[in-house]
């Protein structure tokens, strides 16, 4: 199964345009939360706390064309995270054995394909929110 997000993928072509809008939801993100480390309920985890401050880290090692494909499709991520109850793929993180990797398969309400990737740590329970981006692969 794959989820249907509710929202569409951010418009533009400027990379600054595009920043800007990305950075808004993340902001009003971090105003609701009540500590620095912004974070967002999911319901796949039963209301466990995602934090999406990993994305912005790992979204500077990426090239601008990079960046800009996966910040079109901040808004979608959020929404998944959110609200979808669909089992992801799960496998263990190749280099520690501690964490695990999720993903999840959406679409956009455009119609855009992408993958929401969730790094969590086994000893400690935390879920961070690393990365999404665009996909041809859909879970079935």
């Amino acid at each position: 199964m794959i989820y249907r997000s509710k929202t569409l993928q951010l418009p533009g072509s400027s990379a600054e345009e595009v920043i800007k809008r990305s950075r808004y939801t993340y902001h009003i993100i971090q105003k609701l939360t009540p500590r620095r480390a912004p974070y967002i309920r999911s319901k796949y985890f039963a209301k466990d706390k995602i934090f999406i401050n990993s994305f912005w880290d790992h979204l500077n090692k990426k090239t601008s064309r990079d960046k800009l494909r996966r910040l079109k499709l901040f808004p979608c991520a959020i929404d998944l995270i959110r609200n979808s109850k669909i089992a992801p793929r799960t496998r263990q993180h190749l280099n520690n054995p501690n964490e695990s990797l999720h993903r999840f398969y959406g679409i956009s309400r455009d119609g855009f394909y992408f993958c929401v990737q969730i790094k969590e740590n086994k000893r400690t329970g935390r879920k961070d929110f690393i990365s999404v981006f665009p996909s041809r692969e859909t879970q079935t």
